[in-house]
């Protein structure tokens, strides 16, 4: 049985989720290409007009010294640092703390707050550019956000598995072998990596029937119908 503290958890990060379209959409309007849960990010967007600048947000009920402490964080990878969580309707949040605000103006960190009815506002300017850190780190977040295909995963979840730019290509492979066995070489016209990703079958989704021929095992047929496939991007992916 669950106890109490779990599902008041779960409930939260379900919660959480709720805040996702409005920030998305409030994002989207300042001109970035937002995707969800990149990198362990909640919200990561890459400015349409110069795909090197990044910006990255993250998602609470309500502002609190874990949410400051995850902007700290992604400092180190970001030009831009967001916050957001629901604004209280009484006033008594932290968004109406001075002490608060002003810890993220020094940080360069930006607040957004979020009413009732979906609406966002600016409550503290981000600071940008932030200095950087951690070059390898960016990268690999820069990579996978593009290389995802659309916007699968919704910002602020951590009970279903990330749907990943590596794991939309192994479910491409798994959609070429639904019909029945095939060779690397005919998966690789929609998938490049086919052969690496049915050889290292991350996921136990696939079986080596004969040199170069390979099969889907039942958890790979379970994969397909948990996640309904479309096309995926020909680009080199690493797992995850």
């Amino acid at each position: 049985m669950y106890s109490r503290g779990r599902i008041f958890t779960q409930t939260c990060r379900h919660m959480e989720t709720s805040l996702y379209l409005p920030v998305k959409g409030f994002l989207e309007k300042a001109g970035y290409t937002v995707k969800g849960e990149v990198g362990g990010c909640d919200l990561v967007g890459l400015s349409d007009t110069d795909p090197s600048v990044v910006i990255v947000c993250e998602l609470k009920l309500s502002f609190n010294l874990e949410l400051i402490l995850q902007a700290v964080d992604r400092a180190t990878i970001a030009d831009e640092v967001w916050i957001a969580a629901r604004v209280s309707a009484r006033g008594k949040g932290r968004e109406a703390d001075k002490r608060y605000r002003d810890l993220c103006r020094r940080l360069g960190v930006g607040m957004l707050g979020i009413s009732d009815a979906g609406d966002v506002s600016i409550i503290v300017n981000s600071v940008t550019p932030m200095p950087r850190t951690n070059p390898k780190r960016r990268s690999r977040l820069m990579r996978e956000h593009q290389r995802r295909r659309g916007d699968p995963a919704v910002g602020g979840s951590t009970r279903a598995p990330i749907m990943t730019a590596y794991r939309q290509q192994a479910l491409g492979c798994a959609l070429a072998l639904a019909s029945g066995p095939m060779r690397v070489r005919e998966i690789r016209s929609s998938v490049p990596d086919a052969g690496k990703i049915l050889l290292a079958n991350v996921y136990g989704w696939f079986e080596r029937l004969d040199r170069g021929v390979y099969g889907l095992t039942e958890a790979g047929r379970q994969a397909l119908q948990q996640w309904p496939q479309q096309e995926v991007p020909a680009t080199a992916m690493t797992p995850a």
